[in-house]
C-alpha cells in the first residue's frame, strides 16, 4: 500500500487540506474515495490517475465531481 503525504509550508500548513476543508461533503468524499484508489491499488484507472505527458513524473489525480473538477498534482518518492 502506498503513503499519501499532503505538502506542507515551513510554518507547518498543509494547502491541500486546507482546500479540502473547504469543500462540501460530497466533493470531499469523491476525493478521498479517488486518494483511497491511488494508495491501495496497483492498477490505478487512468480515469483518475496518470502521469502528465512531457513532465519528468509528475502525475495528476484527477476528480470530477458534478460540474466541478478538482485535480491534485503529485510524484512518487521512493523511500531507501
Amino acid at each position: 500500500m502506498k503513503t499519501i503525504s499532503f505538502y506542507r509550508t515551513a510554518s507547518g500548513k498543509c494547502p491541500v487540506k486546507e482546500h479540502l476543508d473547504s469543500l462540501t461533503d460530497v466533493q470531499a468524499t469523491k476525493i478521498a474515495w479517488v486518494l483511497k484508489l491511488i494508495r491501495e491499488l496497483d492498477q490505478i484507472p487512468s480515469k483518475y490517475f496518470k502521469k502528465l505527458v512531457k513532465t519528468n513524473d509528475i502525475w495528476e489525480a484527477r476528480v470530477d465531481v458534478g460540474r466541478n473538477t478538482f485535480r491534485l498534482l503529485g510524484f512518487f518518492m521512493v523511500e531507501s
